[in-house]
């Protein structure tokens, strides 16, 4: 319980704390502060009052005491780079996990460690060395800790599944400070929830995956064609992902060419429709299942073939840097419908920005049949994910650009499910949407174990699930 009255100042019981973690905590103005703060989408500008980079468990706890004590906002930042910037807070205590990054991969058992701090670059850098993969998702500067808390799907999880289904154990410290191990066998329960319930029950200290056999080549890749072309590449977008085998996963790109030295030059600037593709599996065995990608056009560009693994991971980073300004919205789908094809040709063909895009990912596959109370991951049903990605360099054109993404989001909602991927909502959905990313009996599953283990709702800044109020 907050001991301290609510709108107090406490800027020397801050000072008071930084002393004690002396090295550990940055007050604004120190250089740690400012990395700290400077997150993924720079439309989201926040200041907390101090930033704890902790080096134990120990400090993590004392951090946590010292916001439940003052009432002070709280918020945890692994890699930063969450859509809805919940990785700062406004006057509080932000807990900087992104200097904690080792990975520590034991081939043997088929494992990976890996702390809060690292990027799916850390992991893949250090599992490819192995031939082993964990799933993961499709930008590699991605921080572990949000993707793995929010489900994560991306090139290889149609065969092994989300990246929350194949964690094995998380180490936590709680909101009252206990620094605990969930498993299936150790506090069952919130290792329930933590598999897509997000940021809402603790700081998770570090991971534990299961590991697969996949790489370090992949056959991979994308084919490019120009806009006129975009009803026959959706259409063919739609045939192919109808009918393929869990080792194979397409990602449908509309937008404008940027300046890749893959695309001509006549293109760059210009609407294009794009299929990436993956093969989660023996390169050679993947070449009938790419053929038809690769002969349909033909292709303005094609670069499918046998490569580093870890270069593809990568290879879309750069349409999405750090400290661009960025606003998404996404629904989930059951099909590819004519009427949906239609509507993201047309909004496509009204985006303002050279880095914004219209994303359909392919889903399905070892995901989609697997038990839905497995964990708390709520978009198995889902075939296709449809993300409205607005990106943009300058704050004036903000109007312009998020009233792009809204009016596209709208036209697709008739085709969509109502649930969301909750690691693409943005903090004005919160709650309305968090619940539909659930449904009702997870939603409440994951309530009631919010109140086990954060009952004051310390936990709270971020897509929060809320703890049962007394009576519920």
């Amino acid at each position: 319980m907050n001991t301290e009255k609510p709108g107090r100042d406490h800027g020397e019981a801050v000072r008071a704390l930084a002393e004690r973690l002396a090295g550990s905590a940055h007050l604004p103005g120190a250089p740690a502060y400012g990395e700290a703060c400077r997150i993924w989408n720079a439309m989201i500008e926040r200041r907390p009052a101090l930033v704890v980079r902790p080096r134990d468990d120990g400090e993590i706890a004392e951090a946590i005491a010292f916001a439940r004590r003052t009432g002070l906002p709280l918020s945890v930042r692994g890699g930063g780079h969450n859509v809805a910037g919940a990785a700062l807070c406004d006057g509080g205590v932000t807990i900087d996990m992104s200097t904690r990054r080792a990975v520590a991969v034991d081939p043997a058992a088929m494992e990976v460690r890996v702390e809060a701090g690292a990027t799916w670059k850390d992991v893949d850098t250090a599992t490819q060395q192995y031939g082993l993969v964990v799933p993961s998702g499709i930008i590699s500067a991605t921080g572990v800790a949000g993707l793995t808390l929010g489900a994560g799907f991306g090139w290889t999880s149609r065969r092994f599944g989300f990246t929350a289904d194949n964690l094995v154990t998380a180490d936590v410290v709680t909101a009252d400070g206990r620094s605990v191990r969930a498993s299936a066998e150790e506090h069952s329960d919130l290792f329930w929830a933590l598999r897509g319930g997000g940021g809402n029950f603790g700081v998770v200290t570090s991971f534990t995956f299961r590991a697969h056999r996949h790489g370090p080549q992949a056959l991979c890749g994308m084919v490019v064609h120009p806009f006129e072309r975009a009803d026959a590449v959706m259409r063919l977008y739609r045939a192919i992902t109808a009918e393929a085998p869990d080792e194979l996963t397409c990602l449908l790109i509309l937008r404008k060419a940027p300046p890749a030295p893959f695309i001509p030059a006549e293109l760059h600037g210009k609407p294009i429709a794009a299929i990436a593709a993956h093969w989660t599996g023996d390169p050679a065995e993947g070449a009938a299942a790419m053929a038809r990608l690769k002969a349909f056009g033909p292709p303005a560009a094609d670069t499918i073939a046998p490569k580093d693994f870890v270069a593809f991971q990568s290879f879309l980073d750069g349409g999405q840097p750090f400290g661009r300004r960025y606003y998404w919205k996404s629904n989930e789908a059951g099909a590819m419908a004519d009427g949906l094809m239609a509507v993201l040709r047309e909004s496509a063909a009204a985006n303002p920005s050279p880095h914004s895009a219209i994303l359909v990912m392919h889903l399905g596959g070892a995901p989609a049949r697997t038990a839905p109370d497995t964990n708390a991951v709520g978009i198995r049903a889902a075939q296709y994910g449809v993300v409205v990605q607005g990106a943009w360099e300058e704050g004036a054109e903000d109007d312009l650009h998020i009233g792009w993404v809204r009016r596209a989001f709208e036209a697709t909602k008739p085709f969509g499910s109502g649930a969301a991927y909750v690691n693409f909502l943005t903090e004005e959905e919160a709650p309305g949407r968090i619940r539909a990313a659930y449904g009702e009996a997870l939603y409440r599953r994951l309530r009631a174990i919010k109140t086990a283990y954060d009952p004051e709702n310390l936990f709270r800044g971020n897509l929060n699930i809320p703890p049962l109020a007394p009576g519920e």
